[in-house]
């Protein structure tokens, strides 16, 4: 199927695009049932289609072999694929969809075939990326690049580790899409959920956002995400920041790892997030964006099944007996530069060192499996690592006694299997590591079975030990509270971690296998599959409860989610209802709604006054300018404007026109003598904040301090602020990079109360509303207006239009774009009740994204 909504590469990324082949042949939308494929229209498709789960990898879980002879493909399930292990998590009536690439190149003429017979034997969706794209792809762009830094790698230099490349960035963005068009020929998008799997595929949830705005869209990271001073080197940072951000719900292992996502949202993006009943949640447009933060989990049936095979039972004896009155330490690791073999080599050396008496009884096996690449890194790693067994056996070895066994070769699950069952401890030593479920399958095994028990000449009845030592920046260290955690760059901490874990008690040693096989064994693989899944079900309920417009071009696409009434305020609408009423209350903020929050001069131009002038003078109108501004600046401002309103400072200072005394809250402002030293301290402690003295409050910005740490400090302020002025008549309000304290009971909503009330008392309730503004105050305005006019008071319903600059989630019921918009529907309104037309054509009206720190 082609892709409507990129048709242009160039809406993709930057420079020139790849040339893409199309695909053989558009896959139908929806399978009714397992292996049978209809073609109908999307109106049957809900009513046909039972729950289906869309699992979207890089890689499809299946070996395949190439059968030479007969010259076909074999392939089967990889039982071993976490991606398969999944499924266990969801109902059995779950249909379950793989969409990923396979291992080998297919010929062109045999895809057709292979995407049929995958999909009906194996509910499997190939994806065939061209080989120039592939290498780019994953070899290219996730290996060289993402995958490094990811890992806190820098190319600080051409020798380690490779630069930036635009032609790679745009093989992954081609290969993304090609994803995204095999999802979208066999999702169901109203239904389905969609799973994306891991860093390979960080921008495709984009393309699915594009081509269907509600479509049901979760993604989990399997590597680490760096902290934003690693992540912020990466040129295209905001675009998979976007990417991600148009899912529904994004998971990580860790803590951490979300955190740091959350810090480059915040820093690069200028994101908010709020924890809420124990969800995390990013506002992106109108649209939550749900944190998960689960580490995965093991298959245990899988485990348990290895296990107990008669193989493993034969390899765990002669393991037993080949050490025999040894203790043995077992590490399993990747053959790359971040698994730290070679440092935990070093480590075992000082013990040998420094521990004599463990000479000839302490064996570390080190299996090594395969490398995933032949770069020039992995090489180096594998060379140390050589070197440092060879010198280690050279020094400490002697007859019948190796300290170092070395496994470099493939090592099969039964044999893997059956060294855990015999070592004493684990030690997983790795530099940066995503998960690594090493530790959980090393607990596991250790807890044995009733044949491993009778093979390794164990009391069924005698309680299970199995001793971890593991680094600290790897995904499953929170989880596993018993293990011994180290620095892997400490060599003689590792060293000492060991000796520790070796001459425990027998009974702690109990104690902890104990909690760590009560969380494996609870927190297994279905249990992650089922919790994240239950999460994005959560996530993406209320989808049909709002609006949705997609804005953007290319990798910048997102989609604004808003209320089904919220629609864009209609001039001649307005003035149809302007014209027809006779007692009009017209309330406008002033920064960012009359003048534009990007104007470095702040004082409203002559066209604006104009306005304001034709509106206020005429003798319907009640008209007030309601800002959160002292009065001084605005008197001055607004000083022709001889029968406007103003309302200062939320409304703490009113007055109905130039010749009117002001009205303002008689209140106790003692508490700013308590307020300003305290604010006085973090602005001394806060790098770029700074307090705005007003009459009546006191505001603590923090827009120009690092946005971490500003906001950090703005909520220890708030809570500092709360505490100390707990018996004064004052309260405290965070808003957009700031912290405000004002008196009780002052609110820009107080305003229109008033004015309203005051109308209704004299006789002359209005029959035309209208508050426009743009910040959170004047949310209290909008919610004001509604219940006022609703009261009882209120005997006919005025025609009420609460406006909000910008399309973004309101009370109010309309939206103009931005302050060019106001002015227009303010000519508008002025024109129609003046018979003389104010030309406003000469507006010059600037654009920004500066924010307003006192309207």
């Amino acid at each position: 199927m082609a892709s409507r909504s990129s048709a242009n590469f160039f809406d993709l990324a930057s420079g020139d695009m790849l040339d893409m082949p199309q695909n053989p042949r558009a896959l139908p939308h929806v399978m009714t049932a397992p292996g049978i494929i209809s073609d109908g229209d999307s109106d049957s498709m809900s009513s046909a289609c039972h729950e289906r789960k869309i699992i979207v990898a890089n890689m499809l879980p299946l070996h395949v072999l190439r059968d030479t002879t007969a010259e076909k493909w074999c392939f089967s399930l990889d039982e071993d694929s976490l991606l398969l292990q999944l499924k266990d998590g969801f109902s059995p009536e779950t249909e379950v969809i793989y969409v990923g690439s396979l291992n080998v190149d297919v010929d062109p003429s045999e895809q057709e075939e292979v995407t049929q017979r995958l999909l009906e034997e194996f509910k499997c969706v190939p994806t065939f990326v061209p080989d120039d794209i592939q290498g780019k792809f994953y070899r290219g762009f996730c290996k060289q690049q993402l995958w490094p830094l990811f890992h806190y790698m820098l190319p600080m230099c051409p020798d380690h580790g490779d630069r930036f490349d635009r032609q790679l960035w745009q093989a992954y963005v081609s290969a993304n899409k090609l994803f995204a068009d095999k999802v979208m020929e066999v999702v169901n998008p109203e239904d389905d959920y969609i799973w994306v799997q891991d860093y390979h595929l960080m921008v495709l949830p984009t393309f699915l956002r594009k081509r269907y705005h509600r479509v049901k869209v979760g993604f989990f990271l399997h590597s680490p995400f760096p902290s934003s001073e690693i992540y912020r080197t990466l040129p295209v940072r905001d675009e998979i920041l976007r990417g991600l951000l148009n899912c529904d719900l994004v998971g990580f292992h860790t803590f951490d790892y979300a955190r740091h996502f959350l810090s480059c949202c915040s820093r690069m993006l200028g994101l908010d997030y709020e924890s809420k009943r124990g969800y995390i949640g990013l506002d992106f447009f109108g649209r939550t964006v749900y944190i998960k933060i689960l580490p995965v989990g093991i298959h245990m049936g899988r485990l348990e099944s290895v296990l107990n095979l008669s193989s493993t039972f034969a390899k765990a004896k002669e393991v037993q007996e080949q050490f025999k009155g040894k203790k043995v330490i077992l590490g399993v690791d990747d053959m790359d530069i971040f698994k730290g073999i070679s440092l935990k080599l070093l480590a075992f050396e000082h013990l040998l060192q420094q521990q004599e008496d463990f000479q000839g009884k302490l064996v570390l096996v080190q299996i090594v499996n395969p490398a995933r690449s032949s770069g020039k890194d992995v090489q180096e790693a594998k060379r140390e690592t050589y070197l440092t067994v060879d010198r280690i056996n050279q020094i400490y070895g002697r007859a019948n006694y190796e300290p170092v066994i070395l496994i470099d070769r493939p090592v099969a699950q039964y044999e893997k299997t059956a060294y855990y069952a015999v070592a004493e401890c684990c030690i997983v030593n790795a530099v940066r590591d995503g998960m690594n479920l090493v530790p959980y399958k090393y607990i596991v095994c250790r807890q044995g079975s009733p044949g491993m028990d009778e093979a390794m000449g164990i009391k069924a009845e005698s309680p299970r030990t199995g001793m971890l030592v593991v680094s600290e920046f790897i995904g499953c260290s929170p989880s596993l509270s018993g293990a011994i955690r180290v620095n892997p760059w400490d060599i003689e901490a590792v060293a000492e971690a060991l000796i520790v874990a070796i001459t425990m008690p027998y009974s702690e040693k109990v104690l902890r296998h104990e909690k760590h096989y009560r969380y494996v064994s609870s927190h297994d693989v279905a249990y992650w599959a089922r919790s994240f899944m239950q999460d994005l079900e959560r996530a993406c309920q209320d989808h049909y409860s709002k609006r949705c417009w997609g804005i953007g071009l290319g990798l910048g696409f997102r989609v604004i989610s808003l209320s089904p009434s919220f629609r864009k305020l209609s001039i001649d609408h307005i003035v149809s209802s302007y014209r027809q009423t006779q007692r009009r209350a017209i309330f406008l903020d002033y920064d960012g709604t009359v003048v534009p929050q990007s104007s470095l001069v702040k004082a409203p131009s002559t066209e604006v006054i104009s306005l304001l002038n034709a509106l206020s003078n005429e003798p319907k109108n009640t008209v007030y300018i309601v800002s959160g501004r002292g009065r001084t600046s605005l008197c001055k401002w607004l000083a022709p404007c001889k029968r406007l309103g103003i309302a200062a400072e939320h409304g703490y200072f009113i007055r109905g026109s130039k010749t009117s005394e002001w009205d303002y809250l008689d209140s106790d402002l003692e508490w700013k003598e308590i307020a300003e030293p305290v604010m006085k301290l973090y602005t001394e402690a806060t790098d770029g904040s700074y307090i705005e003295p007003k009459e009546s409050a006191l505001v603590w910005h923090h827009y120009d301090a690092d946005p971490d740490f500003g906001s950090c400090q703005a909520k220890e302020l708030l809570d500092h602020l709360e505490s100390v002025l707990a018996n004064e008549s004052a309260v405290v309000k965070r808003g957009q990079h700031i912290v405000e304290v004002k008196p009780q009971g002052v609110t820009k909503g107080l305003v229109a109360e008033k004015v309203l009330s005051m109308m209704v008392d004299s006789g002359k309730p209005p029959d035309f509303v209208m508050c426009i503004g743009d910040d959170r105050s004047d949310e209290d305005m909008f919610e004001s207006i509604l219940s006022t006019v609703s009261s009882p008071s209120v005997t006919a319903a005025p025609d009420i239009f609460a406006c909000t600059v910008g399309q973004k989630p309101s009370k109010a019921k309309y939206y103009l774009d931005d302050t060019a918009d106001v002015l227009r529907l303010l000519e508008g309104l002025a024109n129609s009740s003046n018979p003389k037309p104010i030309d406003t054509a000469q507006f010059q009206v600037a654009f920004g994204s500066s924010v307003n720190l006192s309207g």
